[in-house]
């Protein structure tokens, strides 16, 4: 059910950005045991100059190779839950060539009436969908 963009500089194959999307959805599935089709991916390529990483002081440089990826979910889960989270996502990225410095996560929280997944209604607020444990 997370909603996950992924922005990232061009320069990747399909087949690369494939595997990016796919590494934090396994990471998602592991962690938060989601049903394997909540796979709802936007994957968005800039040129390069339109995104800017720095490291908010924290004394690391970032690459051309950052992926800044933004989770859309419902809250409840607990800080413990979200931490473990951001690290399978950084472990799944590594095996795929990415640095650490250069995986940035902004986590957003919302409830169950905020979603709606097609004719517009909101399914779990009207019992289509089972709203997901946490």
């Amino acid at each position: 059910m997370p909603l996950v963009r992924i922005d990232v500089n061009e320069g990747r194959s399909p087949e690369e950005l494939q595997r990016l999307s796919r590494g934090i959805h396994d990471a998602i599935l592991a962690e938060y045991g989601i049903p394997e089709r909540d796979y709802f991916h936007i994957l968005t390529e800039h040129p390069a100059g339109q995104i800017f990483a720095q490291d908010a002081g924290l004394g690391f440089e970032r690459t051309g190779g950052v992926v800044m990826i933004q989770i859309f979910t419902q809250a409840g889960r607990s800080q413990e839950a979200k931490q473990q989270l951001f690290a399978a996502v950084a472990d799944r990225l590594a095996g795929l060539g990415v640095a650490g410095e250069d995986v940035f996560i902004g986590y957003v929280e919302n409830t169950a009436g905020d979603w709606s997944f097609g004719y517009g209604r909101a399914q779990y607020v009207t019992g289509e969908l089972a709203v997901p444990k946490k």
